[in-house]
């Protein structure tokens, strides 16, 4: 459940995000039955107060109504190469239409995914087929975190991040 007090993402947890790893954004009904489509990028701002995803509207439309419907997100970020997993959830997401000043950020990401999956043998334009987007059909999900769980296979999978006091 979320709570008021303000998340306290660690600057490893903000790195990774930072870094271009690969995100999965994820809803549920009303009648909790999941949606989740991958995103074509990721942005930190404010020192991690805030973050934004960026979805194909015209490949996420039920995960996009659910999270109407239901004012959930979870986005998952993960680290291909390792599996380091960050899991941020929230219930403050506000949806806008991507822009011009958002490309410079996707394109990072972009870049950013290429060279992290050259290192498991995924050539640069197979990652860009699978980010490939138009600008006219991405949406941004703005939101602040309200709650982050460590994700990372291992003794600490599930185990939450803290908060400040």
């Amino acid at each position: 459940m979320a709570t008021s007090a303000p998340l306290a993402l660690a600057g490893e947890h903000l790195a990774l995000i930072e870094r271009g790893v690969s995100t999965i954004v994820g809803s549920a009904s009303l009648d909790l039955v999941p949606s989740l489509m991958r995103a074509v990028g990721s942005a930190v701002h404010e020192g991690g107060a805030s973050l934004t995803v960026y979805l194909a509207r015209s490949q996420a439309s039920q995960l996009l109504r659910d999270i109407a419907a239901t004012g959930r997100m979870a986005v998952v970020f993960s680290q291909p190469s390792t599996h380091r997993t960050l899991q941020v959830k929230t219930r403050q997401v506000r949806l806008r239409e991507a822009t011009e000043a958002d490309v410079p950020l996707i394109e990072r990401y972009l870049v950013a995914m290429q060279a992290e999956l050259a290192i498991i043998g995924f050539a640069p334009a197979f990652v860009q087929a699978m980010l490939a987007y138009r600008l006219d059909d991405l949406v941004a999900l703005d939101f602040a975190p309200d709650e982050a769980f460590d994700q990372t296979p291992g003794s600490h999978a599930g185990q939450p991040i803290g908060r400040a006091p």
